[in-house]
């Protein structure tokens, strides 16, 4: 599914009228990134040497959620353990410098933070070092559920994270039943140690699913279907309401009670090569959604939003309220000729992307085009439209048609939110265009049967998908013209008649 951009900004103006407040219980981490070129192999080891141009300090675990959280509207408490170490000064200056209340963090005298420490060579990450937390003893865990206690005062949500590294739901769960805000989300690495919380939504990546249920889930788009056969069994091990598990590129699965189909959202893909946090973002602003009430769909389209966000940038990264709008209010199609077509996508296949062809008149765009479209785009990460021109118009439809030049045709298409590409040809049929482009889905609006198409023997002799998508009965563009000229002739006044 694409987001809609009507719902991003609502959800936007919401958040920044109400600022509700968002408690982030779990296991803060400074993430540093020192940054350079990879000039050449090391002569004590077969290591490359890297000349360091900039090192950075970032929140990173829960307090990159908070900041996260901060970033897209809300007012957020941290609550987590750290030490009086120079890590731990760093972190809490970069929280405080984000917005984020530090006066529920728990300092722990001659306590490490953990940290973690990248090496960039170039475009890549070399080596990561990790200085991790000593096991918090029980006067830290009793110091930590006060804190959790104070900060939930008056909180509209609050979500946990725990890595791992000391958070434990002994301490916090009773807690938060005891003064539970309107939403709970749970990001942990062993969600069943959170499952007497009765989360409202837990986030698992595709291996936290994988160890809960104790199976693999398998490669690629597939595990999917292997999350929604085992809803059921996920959501009584998480104890939670709802699930939605991330498949990093392949984008994420919503799995509610009562429901056996799932919620897909998908991901733009993207080099992660350097990104970081794109699941702290993802939680971040899901419950940062669900602290103002939205249903948990939306609250998790928007998530998959400010996911691709920041799988753009290198490190770890914040999505602010500001870029969120931005990546979905942009200009979302081009129309381009066919070499620029042809170039674009490879780039898009180069990245992995999931190339989605559909082609028609579009003359004058209805309900019955925008369904189809939306339906096609979810059928893969870019979505291709070949219009055709106005002397194959004219050949396929007759002298009167089109009624839209191909200039405004296409820049009806290129407005819709789900079309990525719009190109014209001239030819009846859109064959030499499919066997340059080779789509891996080529689609056609369920009026029409494989069969019917000269096109579908074409995309599967090289291996691509022919899918038929659902017809909108009586949003036709033949039938909105015979409706226009029945309400024309209607009212055209009648000739006087003789006496």
């Amino acid at each position: 599914m694409s987001v809609d951009v009507r719902l991003v900004r609502d959800l936007v103006a919401i958040v920044d009228d109400r600022e509700p407040l968002v408690v982030v219980i779990g296991d803060c981490i400074l993430d540093r990134w020192s940054v350079g070129e990879a000039e050449r192999v090391s002569r004590e080891a077969p290591a490359p040497v890297v000349r360091v141009t900039e090192t950075i300090a970032v929140p990173g675990g829960a307090a990159n959620t908070a900041v996260n959280a901060r970033a897209l509207g809300a007012r957020v408490r941290m609550v987590g353990l750290i030490g009086d170490d120079e890590s731990g000064r760093v972190l809490r200056d970069r929280l405080d410098a984000a917005g984020v209340d530090t006066s529920f963090l728990v300092e722990i005298p001659g306590a490490r933070t953990t940290t973690k420490s990248r090496v960039v060579g170039g475009d890549r990450v070399v080596v990561r070092v990790d200085e991790l937390a000593a096991t918090p003893t029980a006067d830290h865990g009793d110091r930590l559920a006060q804190s959790v206690a104070r900060a939930l005062r008056c909180a509209d949500a609050a979500v946990v994270c725990d890595y791992g590294l000391g958070v434990l739901a002994d301490d916090v769960v009773p807690v938060i039943d005891r003064d539970r805000p309107d939403a709970v989300v749970v990001d942990a690495h062993d969600l069943s140690r959170w499952a007497p919380l009765r989360p409202d939504l837990v986030t698992p990546n595709a291996g936290e699913a994988a160890a809960l249920l104790g199976q693999e889930l398998g490669t690629g788009p597939d595990r999917a279907s292997v999350v929604v056969d085992a809803r059921t069994e996920v959501l009584a091990r998480t104890g939670a309401r709802a699930a939605v598990v991330t498949l990093d590129r392949d984008g994420t699965v919503l799995l509610e009670s009562g429901d056996d189909q799932g919620f897909r959202t998908r991901a733009v893909p993207a080099s992660e090569q350097q990104a970081s946090g794109a699941g702290d973002t993802f939680c971040a602003a899901a419950t940062v959604a669900l602290a103002v009430h939205a249903s948990l769909r939306d609250a998790v389209a928007v998530a998959q939003a400010a996911a691709d966000v920041v799988v753009r940038e290198a490190g770890t990264s914040v999505c602010t309220a500001a870029a969120l709008l931005d990546s979905v209010t942009a200009p979302a199609a081009t129309v381009v000729d066919h070499d620029e077509l042809a170039a674009a996508v490879a780039e898009a296949r180069q990245a992995g992307r999931r190339v989605v062809f559909t082609n028609g008149c579009f003359d004058v765009v209805h309900r019955g085009h925008t369904t189809y479209l939306r339906q096609a785009r979810d059928l893969g990460d870019l979505l291709v439209v070949a219009l055709n021109d106005d002397d194959s118009v004219r050949r396929l439809k007759g002298p009167e048609r089109p009624i839209n030049p191909a200039e405004d045709r296409a820049g009806v298409l290129a407005a819709l939110a789900c079309v990525d590409l719009v190109t014209v040809f001239a030819t009846d049929t859109p064959i030499p265009l499919i066997e340059r482009l080779r789509p891996e889905v080529y689609v056609k609006g369920g009026d029409y049967s494989p069969e019917m198409l000269r096109e579908t023997s074409v995309v599967r002799a090289y291996g691509g998908e022919v899918v038929m998508v659902d017809y909108v009965p009586e949003h036709s563009t033949t039938a909105v013209v015979r409706r226009i000229r029945e309400a024309a002739a209607a009212t055209r006044p009648e000739p006087d008649q003789a006496l």
